[in-house]
């Protein structure tokens, strides 16, 4: 196995990790409140994993991991720009 290769594999297990890592927020959120909440850090957590294993499905050449991952960072954007604006419309300064 090459040194590139191992590097690879390591952004692929670290993506992984990142986007796992969502899951884990919204539970521990939804177990404090008592109720299910999605909070800000789950959609980071998506555009940091998601983003992390677009780089590694492009460097396997996966064009099917690559659409998936690269369709999830539109959906997760998105999200995080209708938050925004919520914010900003509820929140006079």
């Amino acid at each position: 196995m090459t040194q590139e290769h191992t590097i690879w594999l390591a952004v692929g297990f670290i993506g992984q990790l990142l986007f796992t890592s969502r899951f884990l927020v919204q539970w521990i959120a939804s177990e404090r409140a008592h109720r299910s909440v999605v909070p800000l850090a789950f959609w980071w957590f998506s555009i940091a994993g998601g983003a992390t294993l677009l780089a590694y499905a492009l460097w396997r050449r996966d064009p099917v991991f690559a659409v998936g991952q690269a369709s999830g960072l539109v959906i997760y954007a998105r999200n995080l720009m209708l938050i925004g604006r919520h914010r900003r419309d509820t929140c006079p300064q």
